[in-house]
């Protein structure tokens, strides 16, 4: 069963764990946590034994507040007066950081928190030939990458990435990436693609074996866990008449909104099928580019549930910590990906009231099938933080704190291997 094993090769800082506290009993803060973990970490080695995780493992969704230098290094890299090589170096050093601040915190599964990255999305058009960056007047502000050619994929999207953050670590790592429907749906322009794509569709097929080769590469490169983004999909069943934030051309949406959910999960469906050795999951949240909760989207899973239970993955991450989200639902075969902090919201929830949530869901869900995150990423667009960095941290510390209360609770208590299912 995927909620019973899990598994992955990868390395890890081979220092002792340290307690979160300072010598007064008071919780140490963001820099005091880093700078810590930067003085005691160890050695790496560059391969090592899969590391196992405990039951309810505490997982980031991805993004995570840049440091200032990397904001100033993104800035300088796009306006052409910083070189790839001098960001890297940058962006690198941010990266270890944040991976041992996981580390001390206690997150089991960790991300490079997407940092070298712009937004969760627009990122591609540096990777894939044919697309050019637009700014669509009613979305928001997100950047899409829009289709201007063929694609053809210059370099990987996320391997170098994850090779480096499997220097740093022996933690599972989890590698977030823009899903089939979403880039489809972002870079189809009927003015630009076509004449090079005739159809959506066509377009579609190139995105699917865009996404399969940089899955079956991750998996190789030892990946823990892979996860597409699928915002839009809260779209089609939430928006009710409003404006698209993830869609160019909102024309080409089939008008029943079950006709579009059939095609977006026959898309997720062609990535994954067939691609053993790395656990996958897909996100869906309803929108996370505001602190103003009512002009985000609202509505429970149930709309689409039917198009949850037949994607072929193993984990589906979705929000549960705002109200927006409704009454929790139960995807048999599946492992939950529970959010169980609001990202955007400054109020630090406490223990006890994460773990009440994790105790409703096991009613639904066995012990094994829960994993614990935020309702989605701190950061999803590098220039607009939603909360400070010093919150996102006591957020997690919260997340990790209730995951320990919950394992001295819930017996057995088992370990697991992170990997994918077969």
């Amino acid at each position: 069963m995927p909620g019973e094993i899990l598994s992955a090769t990868r390395p890890r800082h081979s220092g002792q764990s340290v307690s979160l506290s300072g010598r007064d009993g008071a919780e140490l803060d963001h820099v005091e946590i880093v700078a810590r973990a930067i003085e005691t970490r160890g050695a790496v080695d560059s391969i090592a034994a899969p590391e196992r995780v405990p039951r309810f493992p505490v997982a980031m969704v991805g993004s995570w507040p840049r440091p200032p230098e990397v904001l100033a290094a993104l800035g300088e890299r796009r306006a052409l007066r910083l070189t790839r090589p001098a960001f890297e170096r940058v962006a690198n050093e941010a990266i270890r950081e944040l991976i041992f601040l996981q580390e001390r915190v206690g997150v089991d599964i960790v991300t490079d928190g997407e940092l070298r990255r712009d937004d969760f999305v627009s990122f591609i058009a540096d990777k894939v030939g044919g697309i050019q960056v637009m700014t669509p007047r009613m979305s928001e502000g997100i950047n899409h990458p829009s289709c201007v050619g063929r694609l053809e994929r210059r370099e990987a999207l996320a391997v170098e990435e994850l090779r480096f953050v499997r220097t740093c670590t022996r933690r599972p790592v989890k590698v977030a990436l823009p899903g089939p429907y979403l880039l489809t749906r972002s870079m189809f322009v009927p003015g630009l693609s076509r004449g090079v794509y005739d159809t959506d569709e066509e377009l579609a097929a190139d995105i699917v074996q865009l996404l399969r080769d940089e899955l079956r590469d991750l998996a190789r490169e030892g990946a823990g866990f892979v996860q597409f983004d699928e915002p839009g999909l809260a779209e089609l069943v939430f928006a009710q008449g409003r404006k698209l934030t993830f869609t160019h051309a909102a024309s080409l949406i089939r008008p029943d909104p079950g006709e579009e959910l059939e095609f977006a999960a026959s898309l997720l469906n062609r990535v994954v099928d067939g691609v053993a050795g790395v656990r996958t999951g897909v996100h869906v949240c309803r929108g996370n580019w505001s602190k103003n909760e009512s002009v985000l989207l609202s509505g429970t899973y149930r709309p689409l549930a039917a198009y949850l239970e037949r994607v072929r993955v193993h984990q589906l991450v979705l929000e549960y910590a705002t109200h927006r989200a409704g009454d929790l639902v139960t995807f048999s075969g599946k492992e939950l990906g529970l959010g169980v902090v609001n990202p955007r919201a400054d109020r630090i929830e406490a223990p006890a009231e994460i773990r009440r949530a994790v105790e409703h869901a096991l009613r639904m869900y066995p012990p094994g099938s829960l994993f614990l995150n935020p309702d989605c990423g701190f950061s999803a667009f590098a220039e607009r933080p939603l909360i400070a960095q010093h919150r996102a941290v006591a957020k997690l510390q919260a997340i990790v704190e209730a995951a320990r209360q919950l394992r001295a609770r819930v017996m057995p208590i088992r370990t697991h291997l992170l990997s994918g299912a077969g």
